[in-house]
This record gives C-alpha cells, sequence and structure tokens, in this order.
C-alpha cells in the first residue's frame, strides 16, 4: 500500500500499523495481513465466482470441450485460489528477484499468501500426489495487469499435463516402443502442419541432457504435438459449426483451410518447448504454450522416475475466438441479455451483441513527483535484502517518492470505475530537458457494457481516478 505523509508521522505509523492488523476473510477463513496485503475489494468480490464451473457458462463450455479431448485425464476444477509462495512460486523454481513476485504484478494476501497467479501452484502438488498419470486443472487466476479489451486482473487459465513412470518398463528400449505404439495409434486430423522445428536444439530449444535421453525427448515431444493437434481439431470443428449456424461461415470455397504451426519458445518450466498457432479466418493465432516437463520440477514433486509434457492455455482467449465474445469484461456480466444466449446442452453459437454503448474517453495527465514526503514500498531493484516473498523489499520510509508503476494506474482505475472502463492506454510520456521530471498522460475510455454512461457519470468516476492518483502517488495533475 501506499501512504500520503499529510499528517504527523506518529499519526501516520499508527494508520498503518492499525491497517495491517485488519484481517481478510476468504472463503470463510480469516488471514492476517501485513505490509506485503494489496488485495483491492473488487478482486475479493470476483473471487469465488467459479465461472469456468457454472452452468451453461461459456467458459465452463469451453473447459468441457477440452476436457473432453482427454478422457482418461483426472480433471482438477475446484483447487483453492488462496496459495503459499512455496506453491506459486518457490516450487516452481521461480528466481528470488523474478518480478513476477512484485506486488505491482501479484495480489498479496500477505508476505506467505497470495492470490495464485497461474494453475501451475498446483503442480507440484498434483504430481506429488500421483493419483493418475493425466491431469487437467481449469482455474481462476489473478494478476495486476493492463486495462483493455482482452485483460481482466481475475481470469481463467487451464493446464494439462501426462508423465509416465519409467520404473513400469524394463528398459529404456521398452519404454521407446511404448511411446512409438501410442504415436501410431493417433487417427490422422487431416489438417496441414508447419513444424519445420528439429526434436530440439542445443541453444534455441535444448534438450535436458542430464536427465533425458534424445529418443525420450523426440517422442514424449512428438506425442505432445499429436495430442494437442487432436484437441485444436476438435475446438475449431465447433467454432466452425457455430460460424455456420449463424450465417458467418464463408462458402466453401472461399474457406481456407485449418492449419496448425508449431514455433518453438520457451517456458520456465519445459525443454524443449513449443508454442502452437492454428491459421483460422485468415489469421495465424497463437492457442497455447507447451513442452517437455523439466525434470527438476518432478524431482521437488517426489516422483522423479516419471517424464512427461504439458501444455498451458488461456480460457477466456478460446472462448472469445469460439463464441465471438468481443471485450473480456463481458464473462463476468450477470446480465440475462449475456448469460442466457449459451446453454451447455445444444451446439455452441455466436455471441449476439444486444448493445452498444457509445464510449466516452477522457485525459488524465500529470507530473511524477522526484522526492516527497511519501510512504511507500522501495523498488524491489533498490533493496538488497531478500523478502520472505522473494524478490526484494525494505520497509516502508517516510522520505521517499513512490515508485510509479502502470499497473498501480490500473489498479486505481479499476477500483474506482469497476467495468466501467474499456481500455486505458499511455498516449504521451515526456521528460522535461531542464528539470527532469517525467509527465505521463493516459487516455481512459469509458463505456459500460449494460447502459449508457452520462457525461456526468464519466466526469465524476474520471476526477475521482484523478485525486486517488494525487493521494496514493503524489502526482502533480496537468
Amino acid at each position: 500500500m501506499v501512504y500520503i505523509f499529510s499528517r504527523p508521522s506518529c499519526l501516520l505509523l499508527a494508520s498503518i500499523s492499525d491497517a495491517s492488523q485488519r484481517p481478510l476473510i476468504i472463503d470463510g477463513r480469516s488471514y492476517p495481513t501485513d505490509a506485503w496485503t494489496n488485495i483491492p475489494p473488487p478482486i475479493l468480490d470476483h473471487y469465488g465466482r467459479k465461472l469456468h464451473v457454472q452452468p451453461n457458462h461459456p467458459l465452463s463450455i469451453t473447459r468441457k470441450l477440452i476436457e473432453s479431448c482427454f478422457p482418461d485425464f483426472q480433471h482438477h476444477n475446484a483447487l483453492s485460489g488462496v496459495v503459499t509462495v512455496d506453491q506459486n512460486f518457490n516450487s516452481l523454481g521461480f528466481a528470488a528477484d523474478h518480478p513476477g513476485r512484485s506486488r505491482t504484478d501479484t495480489y498479496y494476501i500477505n508476505k506467505d499468501t497470495l492470490l495464485r497467479t497461474h494453475t501451475s501452484a498446483h503442480e507440484v502438488d498434483v504430481f506429488r500426489a500421483n493419483t493418475s498419470n493425466g491431469y487437467t486443472i481449469a482455474a481462476d487466476v489473478y494478476r495486476r495487469d493492463a486495462v483493455d479489451r482482452t485483460h481482466y486482473p481475475a481470469f481463467h487459465q487451464m493446464e494439462g499435463a501426462l508423465t509416465w513412470d519409467r520404473n513400469n518398463f524394463k528398459s529404456t528400449d521398452e519404454f521407446l516402443h511404448h511411446l512409438s505404439s501410442d504415436l501410431a495409434n493417433f487417427k490422422p486430423t487431416n489438417v496441414e502442419v508447419e513444424d519445420a522445428n528439429p526434436p530440439f536444439h542445443s541453444e534455441r530449444n535444448p534438450l535436458q541432457e542430464k536427465y533425458h535421453s534424445p529418443g525420450e525427448a523426440e517422442l514424449v515431444g512428438a506425442h505432445l504435438k499429436r495430442s494437442l493437434e487432436h484437441m485444436v481439431v476438435t475446438i475449431f470443428t465447433e467454432a466452425d459449426e457455430a460460424l455456420q449456424n449463424s450465417g458467418l461461415e464463408p462458402a466453401a470455397e472461399d474457406k481456407d483451410p485449418l492449419k496448425v504451426r508449431w514455433v518453438e519458445s520457451f517456458f520456465p518450466h519445459t525443454s524443449p518447448s513449443w508454442e502452437m498457432e492454428v491459421w483460422w479466418q485468415g489469421d495465424w493465432l497463437e492457442v497455447l504454450g507447451c513442452g517437455v516437463i523439466e525434470q527438476p520440477l518432478l524431482i521437488r514433486s517426489e516422483v522423479p522416475s516419471r517424464v512427461g509434457w504439458a501444455f498451458g492455455l488461456g480460457l477466456e482467449r478460446l472462448a472469445m475466438l469460439l463464441f465471438g465474445i468481443p471485450d473480456i469484461r463481458l464473462f463476468w456480466s450477470k446480465d440475462s441479455r449475456f448469460l442466457s444466449q449459451f446453454d451447455e446442452n445444444k451446439p455452441i453459437r455466436r455471441f449476439q451483441p444486444f448493445s452498444k454503448y457509445p464510449a466516452a474517453p477522457r485525459d488524465v495527465a500529470f507530473w511524477l513527483p522526484k522526492s516527497g514526503p511519501v510512504v511507500a514500498e522501495t523498488p524491489a531493484a533498490t533493496s538488497t535484502a531478500p523478502s520472505p516473498a522473494g524478490g526484494k523489499q525494505t520497509e516502508p520510509t517516510l522520505d521517499t517518492a513512490p515508485a510509479f508503476h502502470e499497473n498501480d494506474l490500473m489498479e486505481v482505475v479499476r477500483s474506482t470505475a469497476g467495468d466501467s472502463v474499456e481500455d486505458v492506454i499511455c498516449i504521451d510520456n515526456f521528460k522535461h530537458p531542464k528539470t527532469g521530471r517525467q509527465s505521463l498522460c493516459y487516455r481512459v475510455t469509458y463505456r459500460s457494457l449494460e447502459k449508457t454512461l452520462t457525461n456526468e457519470e464519466a466526469n465524476s468516476l474520471h476526477e475521482q481516478i484523478r485525486q486517488e492518483l494525487v493521494t496514493k502517488f503524489g502526482v502533480e495533475l496537468r
């Protein structure tokens, strides 16, 4: 949190202490708060909605469609969104100074506990439980992020993994024969696949030489790609049918065939790694990331004899493609005009806009403070001691200006105007050549999904945001 020193320091420090004493109640459980606590009430209002299992919700329909591609997997859909720092970061090998650990990126309940930023927070626990060879996890996740039509601080991820236990095979050759037999049993997809990449590359996409033979990595990677190609065909066949039913599908002679492209990539917990792109409706779409699971992760999970693959994707991204939903805020709508359009027992249908309310753009320009009597957390890069949560942080001080981060502005906008804001973009960044002071200007586009905002309403919200920036960050409005 950031506090303005506009009262005697003893009173200000008392208010900090009082604030840190108030517990947060989440899922009926009380959590102590401290200097790391940064979850605003609107985020807690979203917690527990569980849209990915809400009957007839487009996110739930999308999840079920993906699960149908892995009928033998164990599907986890009810894992708690409150996790420890160890689960979310340490167990996955995040470096102590990884930016994801920062309070500018993550919602902390306290220094040891947070709202998960990814479904991977449960990977080690699920692998350690070792109750199935394959699993999926679908869940709500939380990150401090931009404000636009494709980003939201609460969203949903889905991941899956399949592992084999080498101890179940007499030799590496027997394991490789098993993988080859599995691959031979895949039915052809009749989809054009572009994959000019080698199974691994010593520099760009390395083999885990310490743990995997070249044959294991190649066959596990091939098994991964064939599995996900079948999944994508299932998803985009449904998408094509939805377009056809809505009258938007082009004539057969004008329709581009579905294509898949594999691109080398990097992810912290897989190697080699790839992104899958799909050619659909005249454009290449990035759909998911995947790869051969990093063996140290499985070792930390106490299943060192297992080897396998994993993938991860954003449910909102796929649901927006499937249903033609243009704005991520709509997923959280309780408006029956939105929710009544979807039925999990019927073929997928495209979203029909029920209104288009006018935009009300407003600009906010301000000078950042160079110094001042402001209480703020010290930026990670300027501290020397690691915090319990990882990254770096020192105690708040009374003589330093706050380190302004764009996500802080986004949080002010969301907390003040909620879903009445469609977009926030920086339109000017200026540094004065003589004084060295930095000026920023952001354009905030107000547009409700459910009603027309009056000028008075937009002006009132904008003024509140302006004043919040002054109060929390000591900026000078222009």
